[in-house]
């Protein structure tokens, strides 16, 4: 029996580290190693495409979308999928699918550890150890515990509310910011500004969407004020960057722990030089277990598909 084709405009890197199960069910069209530009590769597989796997990088665009006339799904290997043109998939007819949750549980553990790394001065008490500086200078800045600190989670969705689960288990105080109240003892407002305002420490779990892009301004920033610590573990583009540099490098605010960046892969050199800033490479949710799980989603999702049966975790307009 002929396989059903896949097309790969650029492989995730859950698709890269299942490829050889991906080809066992699919026969894949890969436009980044074809020697034709992605534009003809596209049109020599116009017709014929039905589905194709992305990812937060790999954008689909209307652009793309209008060259795929045939296509039918597009599955993001991702939980969000602001990189989709949803409108225009509505339009067409395409059905979109996503990770679901799979990548929220190792994301939460992430935004907690954050805390505890930069509030801990772990991450800085390392570098204090591996330069040499220890047996020179035996001082070290006192850190602070995360037991008791008042925590404020914007948007209390599914990643938010596992941080809030682990965040209560330090004794924390939880407060939160998201478009609708929650059926949830923390604390609610409806206002950023307000949320940061009353906190001790920001975690961003929102999505990124045109309302959130800069949510976090200097108006927050300055709100957080100079004992706030702010954790991104959404998406880079939520927080002005250039206002939180200048907040960090001036003491502002007293640290930030970041796993995502407005720029991808590009980090301002002013945040690399700090030691209150905490800089891992958009690798929350990168474990053996979660991309397991996505794998294994996406697959499900592609056959479903298919079979012409309902998908398993369609992207549902809100």
């Amino acid at each position: 029996m002929e396989l059903p084709e896949l097309l790969v405009i650029h492989p995730a890197p859950v698709f890269i580290i299942h490829q050889q199960q991906f080809s066992q069910k699919f026969k894949l069209l890969k436009a980044y190693e074809s020697p034709l530009s992605t534009k003809h590769f596209l049109q020599t597989h116009a017709q014929s495409t039905k589905a194709l796997i992305c990812y937060g990088k790999s954008p689909i665009t209307s652009d793309i979308l209008r060259r795929l006339p045939s296509l039918k799904l597009v599955v993001t290997a991702s939980t969000g999928f602001n990189h989709i043109d949803l409108p225009e998939c509505r339009r067409r007819g395409i059905a979109v699918a996503n990770t679901a949750d799979v990548f929220s549980e190792d994301t939460a553990d992430i935004g907690v550890g954050l805390l505890i790394d930069v509030l801990g001065k772990i991450s800085s008490g390392d570098r204090f150890v591996r330069t040499g500086i220890w047996p020179k200078n035996i001082y070290y800045p006192l850190g602070s515990k995360l037991g008791g600190k008042h925590v404020g989670i914007v948007d209390l969705g599914n990643i938010g509310l596992k941080v809030a689960t682990r965040l209560e288990a330090f004794g924390c105080k939880i407060s939160y910011n998201s478009r609708q109240k929650k059926p949830v003892p923390y604390n609610f407002y409806p206002n950023v500004c307000e949320l940061a305002l009353t906190c001790n420490n920001l975690v961003i779990c929102c999505t990124l969407t045109v309302e959130t892009r800069h949510l976090i301004d200097k108006d927050v920033l300055k709100a957080l004020g100079k004992d706030g610590i702010l954790n991104n573990i959404a998406r880079g583009p939520i927080v002005d960057e250039k206002e939180l540099v200048k907040f960090l490098v001036e003491g502002e605010i007293a640290g930030a722990g970041l796993d995502v960046f407005e720029n991808e892969p590009k980090v301002p050199q002013e945040l690399i030089a700090l030691d209150n800033v905490v800089l891992p490479p958009h690798r929350a949710a990168f474990t053996e277990e979660a991309f397991r799980d996505a794998f294994q989603l996406v697959l499900a999702n592609l056959e479903a598909f298919f079979s012409n049966i309902p998908l398993i975790s369609p992207v549902i307009d809100e």
